[in-house]
């Protein structure tokens, strides 16, 4: 029994050093500038139906986070179902929240598709393109919202204009390494070779050319459903329009933890573009979970919102509901994942698949 504790220990200790230094993060915040006895002064007064609000937001923008991903999976196979994708949503959630910069979910939501029966290229194409999407989506969404709120953040945010040049270089710089590992094969077939090379130099790859061939395939099958996704212009309205809600949803909490705190003079348009503000910039933040830059941020932008030192407590509400009410609910998700049978799957749409496959054909010639 201890052995087997021992081990799941070992096996999880960087998320588990990672969720001791975002707690310890949230009780810097706590203890900092009289926080306990603020949460301890306004608990008394809260009206928790708007808390609740705020839970059932976050609740929504994890429904449509599994919608989005399904839309995508089932142009590609028919036979994929919703619950794994809910699920497999929900474990990339997890493991972006204990990554730095959030890189862990995407490879764990790969690796569980293939173990699902997914190929691990049409895997890698579907979770790159919705990681596209909604980056996209997040970037307009924010500029759309901030520039309709100009003033006020030019007046109440200082080095305003630094920080969306940093925010949006960060976020169109990732928007475009993605896209052209999506549509150029050339660019990707260079950066494997190049990538290969390197770790062969340093005699972390014993076999180059059989690994350069076994990734070079899941590649062109990448590439295929990559294609498959690019024909359908209605699937890409209908994952946009549901990225857009997602992200209302995500953006309606600071709101509804703002009326739980008893305030109502802010309007909802500058609390959700607070948020989609903050969701923009600590995107980035070198840190699992952004831990430190979501929730100075959070203050940097709320703190003319929460009045009477309420800024705190409301900041450890909004980080328990928007960030650690993720651990349970991924950590149950992953779990049901690894007991999910496997799905016997058909593979791409067979018109089109004979298609993407020429078309994969000519690309190789060109090469």
């Amino acid at each position: 029994m201890g052995t087997a504790i021992l081990r799941v220990i070992k096996k999880n200790l960087f998320g588990i050093i990672t969720a001791i230094l975002s707690a310890g993060i949230l009780l810097a915040f706590l203890f900092s500038s009289d926080g306990i006895s603020s949460l301890g002064r306004v608990s008394q007064s809260i009206r928790y139906e708007w808390l609740l609000l705020a839970v059932a937001a976050a609740v929504a923008a994890w429904i449509l986070e599994g919608v989005v991903l399904n839309l995508f999976c089932r142009a590609v196979y028919r036979e994929w179902k919703f619950r794994y994708s809910f699920c497999i949503g929900m474990e990339g959630v997890l493991y972006s929240a204990l990554t730095p910069f959030s890189t862990g979910g995407q490879p764990m939501q790969i690796y569980s598709m293939h173990k699902l029966g997914m190929d691990t290229g049409a895997a890698g194409s579907i979770i790159a393109v919705k990681t596209l999407v909604y980056q996209i989506i997040l970037v307009l969404y924010s500029l759309v919202m901030v520039v309709w709120m100009l003033p006020f953040f030019q007046t109440n945010i200082s080095n305003f204009s630094f920080v969306t040049i940093l925010g949006l270089i960060c976020n169109s710089t990732f928007i475009l390494l993605v896209l052209l590992f999506c549509i150029s094969k050339r660019a990707t077939d260079m950066l494997l070779r190049k990538g290969i090379g390197l770790l062969h130099k340093l005699h972390l790859c014993r076999h180059p050319e059989e690994r350069y061939e076994k990734i070079h395939r899941e590649l062109a099958v990448f590439h295929e459903s990559s294609f498959l996704l690019g024909k359908s212009w209605k699937l890409y309205a209908g994952a946009g329009l549901l990225t857009v809600v997602q992200i209302a949803s995500t953006c309606s909490i600071p709101y509804f933890i703002y009326r739980g705190f008893g305030f109502s003079q802010q309007p909802v348009s500058v609390i959700m573009a607070a948020q989609a503000y903050v969701s923009m910039v600590s995107a980035f933040v070198p840190l699992p979970g952004a831990s430190g830059g979501a929730e100075g941020s959070f203050v940097l932008f709320f703190r003319s919102f929460f009045l009477d030192g309420t800024i705190i407590p409301a900041t450890v509400v909004w980080r328990t509901i928007s960030y650690y009410l993720n651990f349970p609910v991924g950590c149950i998700c992953t779990y049901l994942v690894g007991r999910m049978p496997k799905l016997t799957l058909s593979g791409a749409k067979k018109a089109d698949g004979e298609k993407a496959k020429e078309l994969n054909e000519q690309n190789q010639v060109e090469a």
